[in-house]
């Protein structure tokens, strides 16, 4: 064999500054690394779930588009054309960034990572969306929701029972779910919620007009090997579906018009009353579990009266001496 030249080629100069060689690797292999790397950092399985229907969808779409799908051969261009794509197939804004959020989380983790070179998300912006006027319950809504369960049967006691308590509390459905009944602390009048979308764990109170409700609640439900505080005819744990379902039932037993019922209205309408009621925006947070306060501030802005009450000193009609 021929002695090598001592001198490094050009080719050979351009590897050993190259600071990592990147291995080209397909779709599948980047999302079960992505979805690794998300079990690893042990984010709850609803965003687990989310990021796998959302990547797959986005995956099918690069295949109609007849795009080369491994993650180092797309591009800004072709990000931003299957966003016009999707315009074009008629979806919401707001189900256009809940897809974004997930491509950009993968192109994120594949760049920072060294799978890619280049991040194709890196300067793709979420479109911009109008602040829609956030859904409650009206006290007509709710006493005729509340009339609706058949409080002769145990379907009817618990389900009455959650939605008091969806009220009471303000908590998200995916709480209501993990909740265990040794989480009421009934000498402090709280409950603990465990099972939080932000992995803190918080302790909201409730009165005592709640607390009889469960006490009976409980009662009729009697002992069983599941700890869940909310189970089924069978003696399950209830799934966040159930409890979707059942407020939507008892919606359309109410004939109730011009708001979606669900669970997520009632955690709205609760920080309407609660705001209405003089709750502080620092109480609010730590109730609701919100890690900024940009919602809280939604809700205070929206329906605190403070505003209509100045408005009553200072608008300009008020004290302008003009005929009307």
């Amino acid at each position: 064999m021929a002695r090598r030249t001592n001198e490094l080629s050009i080719e050979e100069l351009s590897i050993i500054n190259t600071t990592k060689v990147v291995k080209e690797i397909d779709f599948k292999t980047a999302l079960s690394l992505f979805i690794d790397d998300c079990e690893i950092r042990n984010l709850r399985p609803q965003t687990i779930q989310y990021y796998k229907n959302e990547m797959s969808v986005f995956y099918k779409m690069l295949r109609e588009k007849e795009y080369n799908p491994a993650p180092a051969n797309i591009t800004k261009d072709q990000v931003k054309s299957i966003i016009l794509y999707m315009k074009e197939k008629g979806l919401k804004t707001v189900t256009i960034n809940t897809r974004l959020r997930a491509i950009r989380a993968f192109f994120n983790f594949l760049h920072r990572e060294r799978h890619i070179k280049d991040n194709p998300l890196s300067d793709i912006k979420l479109l911009k969306d109008r602040r829609k006027v956030v859904e409650t319950f009206t006290n007509e809504q709710l006493q005729t929701l509340f009339n609706q369960p058949n409080l002769r049967s145990f379907v009817g006691v618990r389900d009455y029972t959650f939605m008091l308590l969806l009220l009471e509390t303000g908590v998200r459905v995916s709480e209501l779910e993990g909740i265990c009944v040794q989480d009421i602390l009934w000498n402090e009048s709280k409950l603990h919620i465990r099972n939080t979308k932000t992995y803190k764990e918080r302790i909201v109170p409730i009165q005592s007009k709640m607390k009889n409700q469960l006490q009976k609640y409980i009662q009729i439900r009697g002992v069983m090997e599941t700890d869940a505080l909310f189970v089924t005819l069978d003696g399950e744990k209830m799934s966040k579906r159930q409890f979707q379902n059942r407020v939507t039932f008892y919606g359309k037993l109410a004939d109730i018009k011009g708001v979606r019922c669900s669970c997520h209205t009632f955690r709205h309408t609760f920080a309407k009353l609660s705001v209405k009621n003089g709750a502080g925006i620092f109480e609010l947070q730590q109730i609701l579990g919100h890690t900024s306060m940009e919602m809280v501030r939604v809700y205070v802005n929206l329906f605190s009266d403070d505003v209509l009450d100045k408005h009553k000193t200072f608008s300009p009609l008020v004290n302008l001496k003009i005929r009307m």
